[in-house]
């Protein structure tokens, strides 16, 4: 039986590494960042840094990809000679990104399916990651589609972040609240509920108790399950973000891989710097 053709789409806020988008040839739909003098194009001509560099003067919005630029996404994907395309986007509880795909994708000729991964940042990438793996396996489509959908809510994402003050801004704060909690040092870690909503799971007193108790969460998650992958994703806090990633090896070497990576431009918008956040997702 012949491999079916699927292309596999993400959009940027999945924060798939480069290096595994140029392996498996998976095709992005950049999220864009708007300032007032000009908008840039996620990972393409702006880089988390620059966010960071001018969030004291400016705290830019973002928004999804025109229409256009998703109709030139899937017609270079058509050109290359695909029938279906499956697309693994961030949570529709915190993006139009799902939305407008789903509408361009009826339009298409080809198949397309898109994934809502419930989860934002490297919680939806690793969903993107492991139906990269299947597609290059060969698995195919109706069944593909019907594993992804069941993988959903066997990954999960945590974070941290040092100020509630961009989720705010941002109106990105879900069911978070804004905790008075500042004061006191109160540290809340943040997930995606079951409808992709961020919600506090935590809150614990100081930062690094904190982090400590962001992969406590993942453990519990894990709990015996023996096979599952981790990613840990850093916002302009590398040394931090290095001190978690090792802790993270320290704690699972059981894990199939421990991604290490920072986050994108699009995602530093809503969660100022600082952030810390661990990916995980269970396999078969």
């Amino acid at each position: 039986m012949t491999k079916e053709k699927i292309a596999l789409l993400v959009d940027s806020g999945t924060d798939v590494p480069q290096e595994m988008i140029d392996s498996y040839g998976i095709f992005m739909i950049p999220l864009k960042i708007i300032y007032k003098e000009r908008t840039y194009t996620d990972k393409i001509d702006i880089t988390p840094e620059q966010v960071y560099a001018h969030l004291k003067e400016e705290v830019p919005t973002t928004s999804l990809p025109d229409g256009q630029a998703i109709q030139e996404i899937f017609d270079e994907i058509n050109a290359q000679g695909y029938q279906k395309v499956l697309a693994v986007t961030i949570s529709s509880g915190l993006s139009g990104t799902y939305n407008i795909l789903r509408l361009l994708g009826e339009e298409q000729t080809m198949d397309v399916y898109v994934l809502d991964t419930k989860s934002i940042g490297i919680g939806a990438g690793l969903q993107a990651i492991h139906a990269a793996e299947l597609i290059d396996q060969g698995m195919g489509w109706s069944e593909l589609i019907a594993h992804l959908e069941k993988k959903v809510t066997e990954s999960k994402v945590y974070f941290n972040v040092a100020t509630l003050e961009y989720l705010q801004k941002g109106g990105r704060i879900g069911l978070v609240t804004s905790l008075v909690g500042t004061a006191l040092k109160l540290n809340p870690t943040i997930s995606c509920n079951e409808e992709g909503v961020y919600h506090t799971v935590a809150k614990t007193r100081g930062r690094k108790k904190s982090l400590e108790n962001m992969v406590r969460l993942v453990k519990e998650f894990v709990g015996d399950h023996p096979s599952f992958r981790v990613a840990v994703a850093q916002g302009d806090a590398m040394e931090e973000g290095k001190w978690l990633c090792e802790f993270v090896q320290q704690t699972f070497p059981q894990a199939e891989s421990v991604l290490f990576g920072p986050i994108s431009p699009a995602l530093v918008v809503h969660t100022g710097p600082g952030l810390l956040g661990i990916g995980v997702q269970l396999l078969d």
